[in-house]
């Protein structure tokens, strides 16, 4: 008979060998990682297939800044369309933490936004939109989501759990955040989804896959999907701040146009047929803004706490003291930015 120790072990063995996260102990705090996986949402991806921009579904797909190879990001559009290049699927976040709570912010990029009609609407060359989630520490291992906030095009959308003891603030709850479980770890998870074309993010089902789809899952390695059906893919989640990652990344010409606005041109067809194509028109965690709101452009992201409070009401309050926020070493130059950083409309 094997000892309790040699059947933990091999359990551990058989969730490694399956791309998954072991979890901590029950009496250690759980990694910044481990809390983003644990967290990270079953997301739709609706998908439309029709029109010489869509590339057959997969310029639905979500996937990494550098599925191409390079950090240029006035390719993209051009480089989705080629043979061989991989969409395999990726998410990003970052984690901001105080002491009553944490903050994960997460990031899916397309590398066209695009339209199959000539009226009125303009498409783009990368697209990134996202979610926050507020999550209480309440004692337990991973804490207890309270709140979220959505990002679709330049609009900001909140969200509540059934059973969160949060309210709207300065602006009403949109809609309730639900879960699932996932097929590939043992928690539940809550459900995102994002629209065909233009890439919208909002809870489940206020999107919703409407025909041809994709379910990504949240994993530690990433999977291109079968076709444009495909309701089983896991997606890999990267830090933000990884060493040479995204945010390393913030000052490269090549990458970002300005202040937390992806760079991106008109080249590869991007327009041809349709109203027009916009350059410079998709933004990262910290140029996310809501323009007729409180917060301050990347405040999702860079000041989550108070872009909580300003949201909505908490019994309690929450602490605006950061014991960890790696965008702090940064935030009088974003802010200061911010004042002259061009309007963007995604």
């Amino acid at each position: 008979m094997f000892k309790r120790s040699t059947v933990a072990a091999v359990a551990a063995a058989t969730l490694v060998a399956a791309g998954l996260a072991v979890p901590s102990p029950a009496a250690a705090a759980p990694s910044r990682a481990q809390l983003a996986l644990r967290w990270a949402p079953i997301h739709h991806q609706d998908v439309d297939a029709t029109g010489s921009h869509a590339l057959g579904g997969r310029a639905d797909y979500i996937t990494r800044v550098d599925f191409d190879g390079d950090l240029d990001g006035r390719n993209n559009w051009d480089r989705a369309g080629q043979s061989g290049t991989s969409l395999a699927a990726a998410a990003y976040y970052s984690v901001a933490e105080t002491s009553t709570h944490w903050y994960i912010t997460y990031l899916f990029f397309h590398p066209r936004d695009w339209v199959d009609h000539p009226f009125f609407e303009t498409e783009h060359e990368n697209d990134g939109e996202g979610v926050m989630f507020a999550i209480e520490r309440d004692g337990s291992e991973y804490g207890v989501l309270r709140g979220a906030v959505s990002v679709a095009h330049t609009n900001f959308y909140s969200y509540t759990p059934s059973g969160s003891a949060w309210t709207g603030g300065r602006e009403n709850v949109d809609g309730t955040l639900n879960f699932a479980a996932s097929p590939h770890d043992s928690f539940s998870h809550p459900v995102t989804a994002q629209e065909a074309q233009g890439h919208g993010l909002k809870a489940h089902p206020q999107y919703a896959i409407n025909g041809d789809g994709i379910v990504y899952y949240p994993s530690t390695a990433g999977e291109t999907p079968s076709d444009g059906n495909d309701r089983d893919v896991r997606y890999q989640l990267i830090d933000i701040f990884a060493a040479g990652g995204l945010w390393a990344q913030r000052n490269n010409p090549s990458l970002f146009a300005n202040l937390g606005t992806f760079a991106g041109d008109t080249s590869g067809g991007c327009g041809s047929g349709t109203f027009g194509c916009g350059t410079n028109s998709a933004n990262a965690p910290w140029g996310w803004d809501d323009g007729d709101d409180l917060p301050g452009r990347g405040e999702i992201a860079t000041d989550p706490a108070k872009l909580s409070a300003e949201y909505f009401t908490i019994p309690g309050g929450v602490s605006r003291s950061y014991t960890y926020n790696p965008y702090t070493g940064a935030a009088a130059a974003l802010k200061e930015a911010a004042k002259t950083a061009p309007r963007v409309v995604d």
